[in-house]
């Protein structure tokens, strides 16, 4: 006899399959997300340069009206907050969305909503069809049997939809690591650069948006840092690498897919403005929260386990700790930081206005 789980059985399973995926997110910088601005799949395919989209975390472009751009993953971290910059904008929105009910009531009146997985190839194709431009972003999947089947696989129908529809435009979330020695084995962002070369073989004018680890992912270890003054990871702490807040990344995203201007396909560094180690971090946020703070370096093994252990597959989790190895060696520092790809927002300032107010228990005040 099969006992059916119960609503408190299935809301655990739901939330403990949100925080892997939000967790092998932020470390990724969007993968789960090289040297010059194409790398050797895209390159050659770079038409006429694109209106570079405004680093300052900011919307550029007023848009132009009647254009209908597509918003995958809406709900997320980065999703939203693009869909917030569309929504002021003389354009019309048309989001793809598993469930409807976790959108604003905004959002609900003001967009077009798809209903369903944006990895279903009819929803896709529903969502692709008339538009003018996509914000994709692929979200990994915990329990997928490989790191290939969790972007490629997923991007496939939609890759298929940009071509079948000739949408003009896809803003595409990636990873730094184009090039290097270290991009063939590094987990979620080998498979995201290969998803970045599916969809550029649609044809469709793409940008993909690559980065380093989102300052944001710590803010997921705040209970960590209010309860015992300590955030953990696999790399060892005197690393010094970029990070970028999401909020930047959203606005250079919206930029590009309000202009109407910039055609080929290139990559698109966003690497935030200074490098950091963890160890710098952690003497940050001691001075903003007032109370100490220390980084704990885990091992890589244990860092996999411990994703193994919250129900992740072991390839997945393999990804992960494939990712962490190759930023620990350089994997995100091949670029150099110039002004085009720069953004503003510095940790100092993150974590007063996003990690205190998470830290000190208030998450409404967060941005």
């Amino acid at each position: 006899m099969q006992i059916p789980p119960s609503t408190a059985d299935r809301a655990s399973a739901r939330t403990r399959r949100r925080f892997l995926r939000d967790l092998a997110w932020g470390l990724g910088g969007g993968v789960l997300a090289g040297v010059g601005a194409a790398g050797p799949a895209m390159a050659g395919r770079a038409g006429a340069t694109a209106s570079t989209a405004g680093t300052d975390g900011s919307t550029a472009s007023p848009g132009v009206p009647d254009r209908r751009i597509v918003v995958t993953t809406p709900t997320g971290t980065l999703g939203a907050q693009v869909l917030h910059h569309l929504l002021a904008a003389p354009v019309r929105v048309r989001v793809v969305a598993r469930d409807p009910d976790r959108l604003p009531a905004e959002v609900r009146a003001r967009a077009e909503i798809v209903v369903g997985s944006h990895g279903d190839a009819a929803v896709i194709a529903q969502a692709c069809e008339g538009a003018d431009a996509v914000f994709w972003l692929c979200p990994p999947d915990p329990q997928a049997s490989s790191v290939a089947s969790a972007y490629v696989d997923f991007a496939r129908p939609a890759a298929a939809a940009f071509a079948r529809y000739r949408v003009p435009r896809v803003v595409g979330i990636s990873a730094l690591g184009r090039g290097t020695p270290l991009a063939a084995e590094a987990g979620f962002v080998t498979g995201s650069l290969a998803m970045d070369d599916l969809i550029a073989a649609s044809g469709v004018h793409f940008r993909a948006l690559v980065m380093p680890s989102f300052m944001d992912n710590i803010a997921r270890q705040a209970p960590a840092i209010r309860e015992r003054g300590v955030f953990f990871g696999p790399i060892p702490g005197d690393v010094a690498m970029p990070a970028v807040a999401s909020r930047d990344i959203a606005g250079v995203a919206a930029s590009l897919l309000l202009a109407a201007d910039w055609t080929g396909q290139r990559e698109q560094p966003v690497l935030g403005p200074e490098d950091l180690s963890f160890d710098a971090m952690a003497a940050i946020a001691s001075e903003v929260l007032g109370r100490p703070v220390r980084y704990v370096h885990t091992t890589y093994e244990a860092y996999r386990d411990g994703f193994v252990q919250r129900g992740m597959s072991a390839a997945m989790a393999q990804g992960m700790a494939d990712m962490a190895r190759a930023k620990a060696g350089g994997l995100d520092n091949a670029v150099a930081r110039t002004r085009d790809n720069r953004t503003p927002t510095t940790f100092r300032t993150w974590c007063l206005d996003t990690l205190r107010p998470l830290v000190d228990g208030d998450s409404r005040q967060a941005t």
